[in-house]
């Protein structure tokens, strides 16, 4: 049956995986990661065939996922921490890229362009895992979820610049007019998707919900996100990061609510597929080939993402156990790393070796972080306590 049948196997793992997630009390998709590398092509047991197809569907699946996260985050909510998102953003982005890269080149003794693409990798955190562990806690919508938000929309357009400027050192001859034009290039096709957006997606649903079918309003919804996003990708830029902005122009219209709650179950659908190919990914061979070089990435990722994030919260002015959220909460590599990977790899600028271990400890981190996240309380409470001891002495 061939992709048919590998689905099926996808979806019977991902199942399994969750259910006994569920019964450890772990988040779904730590039961979907799991379930990925047991039916990977890395381990023994029932294995995907057709993993290139599953590949390309898990794209198109991330494309969905991240359009119904942009339907969920609304501009207006975030204007309140615009200022540590808009300042605090790139300051983060350009300080864990230069300690990766850093540590690449001392530490792991990768070559400089494999660290610098290595360096932005880790910069990214994970909009699909952060909003996912936030919904299934209930915290959308408090002022620590706000902050981390603005954070991974300034990340996750970050991507754009990224993109653009990484692909360059492989020749530095004229590199500032290249990098003009393609930078004119995605500043014009950001805002056509935004101008048109603004006005067509509107438009387009109003005419689909005129017919009265709610079919045909989640045919025209998905649509949108995934039309968006095949011009983006034809443009030059990322097809996931096309999505991503349709959802957060079409989440400051009036069928914003009506959207999500009908995509909702497609998401989660996609949502298993990405997180279960994911662990498809993860080669346990090449952890034990190199041990050593993946945990000191991991650590080195968890604890410098959460000191710098904690303190850059901390200095913004955010007290009690905001930074401690924030901090431990973004901890992770994102989605968009994969883009950035695949992207160094086309291109020569990224070994297999260094796409291996940031692929690993890509997959690792996601995994962890429910868990890390679940301890930012206990930890700023146990921080408290001491400091208080202290004072006191």
């Amino acid at each position: 049956m061939g992709i048919a049948a590998d689905f099926v196997l996808i979806v019977i793992a991902g199942l399994v995986g969750g259910l006994l997630a569920r019964l450890l009390r772990l988040p779904l998709l730590v039961g979907y990661v799991a379930a990925g590398v047991v039916i990977g092509p890395y381990t023994a047991g029932p294995t995907v065939v057709q993993i290139h197809d599953i590949e390309l569907l898990a794209e198109i699946g991330v494309a969905l996922l991240l359009f119904s996260l942009g339907l969920e985050i609304s501009l207006r909510d975030l204007r309140p921490v615009r200022k540590i998102a808009l300042i605090g953003g790139p300051i983060q982005i350009l300080l864990m890229t230069g300690l990766g890269a850093l540590a690449g080149i001392k530490l792991l003794g990768l070559p400089v362009n494999d660290s610098i693409w290595l360096g932005a990798m880790i910069s990214l955190s994970s909009t699909m895992v952060v909003l996912k562990t936030l919904s299934a806690a209930g915290l959308t919508s408090t002022l620590a979820s706000r902050v981390m938000i603005g954070l991974l929309v300034v990340q996750d357009l970050a991507v754009i610049p990224m993109l653009i400027i990484l692909p360059q050192l492989a020749d530095m001859s004229g590199v500032l007019l290249r990098l003009a034009r393609v930078a004119g290039i995605a500043v014009v096709v950001l805002a056509a998707i935004v101008g048109l957006g603004r006005w067509l997606l509107p438009m387009l649903l109003r005419g689909v919900l005129a017919l009265e079918s709610r079919e045909l309003f989640l045919v025209a919804v998905v649509a949108a996100g995934v039309g968006v996003g095949y011009a983006a990708h034809a443009a030059g830029l990322s097809f996931a990061l096309g999505a991503f902005v349709a959802g957060i122009v079409l989440s400051e219209s009036e069928f914003s609510h009506q959207a999500l709650s009908d995509i909702v179950p497609l998401r989660d659908i996609f949502g298993l597929l990405f997180f279960v190919t994911v662990g498809m990914l993860f080669d346990p061979r090449f952890v034990w080939e190199h041990a050593g070089q993946v945990t000191l990435l991991t650590l080195l990722i968890i604890v410098g993402k959460a000191l710098i994030l904690g303190l850059l919260a901390r200095v913004f002015g955010y007290r009690n156990m905001a930074p401690w959220i924030v901090g431990l909460g973004l901890a992770q590599i994102g989605e968009f790393s994969f883009v950035l990977a695949r992207g160094g790899l086309n291109v020569g600028l990224l070994s297999s070796t260094a796409y291996s271990l940031g692929l690993t400890c890509t997959i690792l981190t996601m995994a962890l972080s429910p868990l890390v996240s679940s301890a930012a309380i206990p930890l700023g409470q146990l921080w408290d306590r001491r400091r208080a001891l202290y004072s006191e002495s």
